[in-house]
């Protein structure tokens, strides 16, 4: 009898290692085979492993150390191209992205919250190849590319033959994808994505879509339409002969709407019905092609969105001269809350268990594993992230920032004196990860908008539900600190 993934054991894998080049990655891969699984954000695969998933894996090998795989490059023809290690929030902070791919940029952004963003790569969310994945409908619609490389070759596949079907791909044992490139935006074109889900942040999408349309005066002379979460894999609508040479007029869009509604062949699960997300998509698709005719898909773009990044941090870590490997005995090194720390490595746990159990810093909280709730949220050189989906040697080197960091020399950080003044802190379970992302925000954005603030805490749950005194506490924080230091107190 197969038991429910909550009753399975997890796997703990003993062993950690982060090479600094993709031939000892391809080295390592050799060595251990079935043994070892790849990591890069982790955000995945360490709920994955927590749920008892890929038993026998034994080896985890980190690709974070690995210099170039974070860039994001302007290709010779004017593309665009995305290291596998290129996060979301990378992306929603690159003009090039945004004018160039802007329907990946927005589906970068609707995926999870800041924190989560800041790990999760783009890469990651192609190879998972799940037909929810916000960002495989964008790279579709815009003609992506996907690189491949293992020891022997290297070979390029477009991305609709590289997702093979429900979370599969073409991908052979020993390769990886190390790139994803997107070629030049076609004169005239205008594109966006959209996505419905069952609340604002952090939502799995009910129905996604992407949609690019190349115009020559008002004639349409170019026309792709892809769909998510609405079969076993991302699809593309058959709009194109449908749109092509006349204008994107009401008419047009209503037969696109109804194409593409016919093409759907969603299922029902827990998130929504079969029916609805049929429905769904004549709606979607009907509102964004106005949109697309209207010629207002760029003014959707929110400027100013927080990615919960220090003044320092430019969406990339600090790279490494030296390859690191760790088993359980070991023991290794970093920096937390100022004080130099050295500790066993614990390849078996997450950075958050490692901290409570390993370093005695109980702050941060495990409400959910697997990034949803924000309790665990802590400063990782100069990031918030959250710190119950990165390994636990991935600390290794860096610089830490955990709830008890945040007071200096006994003085309250101002975001935790606004909490106290304003009430804000209720139960209390969720109120260092709050802190953290506040503090983060405010580093980030001086004086932030009640929007920004929202935004910026998205990604953290409380229970109590006590939002309004959280807001009106980040506001009191903002003003303080941004008030100049007479000496005096304020009337």
């Amino acid at each position: 009898m197969r038991m429910h993934e909550v009753q399975s054991p997890p796997t703990r894998p003993g062993h950690y290692e982060a090479p600094v080049s993709l031939d000892e990655v391809f080295s390592l891969m050799a060595r251990h085979g079935d043994r070892a699984m790849v990591v890069a954000g982790g955000s995945d695969l360490l709920v994955e492993l927590d749920r008892g998933a890929h038993a026998g894996v034994e080896v985890l090998i980190d690709l974070t150390r690995v210099a170039g795989l974070d860039n994001i490059e302007t290709t010779d023809d004017g593309g665009l191209r995305l290291g596998a290690l290129v996060t979301h929030n990378q992306v929603v902070a690159d003009p090039r992205c945004v004018e160039a791919a802007l329907p990946l940029a927005q589906a970068c952004l609707e995926v999870g919250s800041p924190q989560l963003r800041n790990r999760a790569t783009v890469v990651g969310n192609v190879v998972t190849a799940s037909p929810a994945n916000d960002t495989i409908a964008a790279l579709m619609v815009l003609g992506a590319q996907v690189e491949i490389n293992s020891s022997t070759r290297s070979r390029t596949e477009a991305i609709t033959e590289f997702i093979r079907g429900f979370r599969r791909t073409s991908l052979d044992p020993g390769e990886l994808v190390t790139a994803i490139t997107i070629p030049p935006k076609p004169e005239g074109q205008r594109a966006m994505f959209a996505k419905a889900g069952l609340r604002r942040a952090q939502a799995i999408s009910v129905v996604n879509i992407a949609a690019a349309i190349t115009f020559d005066d008002n004639i349409v002379v170019d026309a792709a339409l892809t769909m998510g979460s609405v079969a076993a894999t991302v699809v593309a609508a058959p709009v194109r002969e449908l749109l092509v040479g006349r204008p994107l007029d009401e008419t047009a869009i209503e037969a696109a709407a109804q194409v593409a509604a016919t093409t759907a062949t969603p299922i029902d699960d827990i998130r929504s019905t079969a029916d609805y997300r049929t429905r769904m998509v004549k709606v979607m698709v009907r509102r964004t092609l106005q949109t697309l005719a209207s010629g207002d898909h760029t003014s959707r773009w929110p400027d100013g969105q927080p990615l919960l990044w220090s003044d320092d941090f430019d969406g990339t870590y600090p790279g490494s001269v030296e390859s690191i490997s760790l088993g359980r005995g070991d023991v290794m090194s970093c920096t937390v809350n100022g004080h130099h720390v050295e500790a066993t490595a614990r390849p078996d746990l997450t950075l958050l268990d490692w901290l409570r159990e390993e370093v005695s810093l109980t702050g941060a909280k495990e409400g959910c594993a697997e990034g949803e709730c924000g309790a665990c949220t802590v400063h990782l050189d100069g990031a918030a992230v959250m710190s119950c989906l990165v390994p636990a040697p991935r600390a290794s080197g860096t610089n830490i920032v955990t709830v008890e960091g945040l007071a200096d020399d006994g003085q309250l950080h101002a975001v935790q004196s606004a909490f106290a003044e304003c009430g804000a802190v209720q139960c209390g379970f969720c109120t260092p990860g709050l802190l953290m992302s506040s503090a983060m925000l405010l580093d980030e954005v001086e004086s932030p908008s009640r929007g920004q603030i929202k935004a910026g805490l998205a990604g953290n749950l409380c229970r109590c539900t006590g939002y309004v005194a959280i807001e009106t506490a980040v506001s009191t924080a903002a003003a303080t600190k941004s008030r100049p230091d007479t000496g005096t107190p304020d009337p």
